[in-house]
């Protein structure tokens, strides 16, 4: 399955983009140069995120997750957790959703 979420040319180089996927919002952003794609979900308790730097901070409780990989780096979210991240694929220039291929 293959769900198209935005242009690639749409990703800006700095800050997120806020896509739909599936009444959920997901944030696409670039993390060393590569576009990502993360649900905008707190895992302490569903707080919203914000790209600052290299890290997602929720405006909740400012839980800090590494933006290239969504690992949680500084509580309160638990120290072993991740946030929600899409496999992505970028094809004709459009960053798409893949999944079970």
């Amino acid at each position: 399955m293959k769900v198209p979420l935005c242009k690639v040319e749409e990703i800006p180089n700095t800050g997120t983009k806020s896509v739909d996927f599936f009444g959920r919002e997901v944030l696409v952003y670039q993390a060393d140069g590569e576009p990502r794609a993360i649900l905008n979900v707190c895992m302490h308790v569903g707080g919203p995120l914000k790209l600052e730097g290299d890290r997602l901070v929720c405006a909740w409780h400012a839980a800090e997750f590494h933006a290239q990989d969504g690992r949680c780096v500084h509580g309160p979210a638990a120290p072993d957790s991740r946030l929600i991240t899409l496999p992505t694929r970028i094809e004709n220039g459009v960053l798409a959703y893949v999944y079970g291929e």
